[in-house]
């Protein structure tokens, strides 16, 4: 047997590095549309920001210090975040009968054709970011400091 490498990523560091970076990209891709295409967030996305800010510096901080503390801080994050996601995307769909509140004709609207990456409309791309940490934040057995 070799000895392990200490430059190589274990499984946890690996899934806490996927759960980092796709925090970073839907914080990015958020002040993005809000700041450089001017584009206000209804008061759901807003809720959604609330969640997905600060798991970039506690991802970050947990991976650069390898103390594990990352599903502790996060885990309540994503979760919030997931529902919150969950809820917008089934006002979304029509399957709650309520409007996107400010959704409005001339105020913030996460329900326009503008408001579409890859093709999906941001309430569901926040379900998918949402899961996917939520997913790798529980899939490693974690380090306990």
């Amino acid at each position: 047997m070799t000895k392990a490498d200490p430059q190589s990523l274990s499984r946890d560091d690996l899934s806490l590095t996927v759960a980092f970076l796709i925090a970073l990209a839907g914080t990015l891709g958020a002040l993005f549309i809000g700041e450089v295409l001017g584009q206000m967030p209804c008061t759901l996305c807003w809720y959604q920001r609330i969640a997905m800010f600060p798991l970039v510096p506690i991802l970050g901080m947990s991976l650069w210090r390898g103390d594990g503390m990352a599903r502790a801080y996060g885990l309540p994050l994503a979760i919030a975040g997931l529902a919150l996601a969950v809820w917008h995307s089934g006002l979304y769909a029509g399957f709650l009968p309520a409007p996107i509140v400010p959704c409005t004709e001339n105020g913030p609207s996460c329900t326009g054709e503008a408001q579409m990456i890859l093709g999906l409309p941001i309430p569901y791309l926040s379900v998918v970011a949402f899961a996917a940490i939520l997913t790798c934040l529980l899939l490693p057995k974690g380090q306990r400091p």
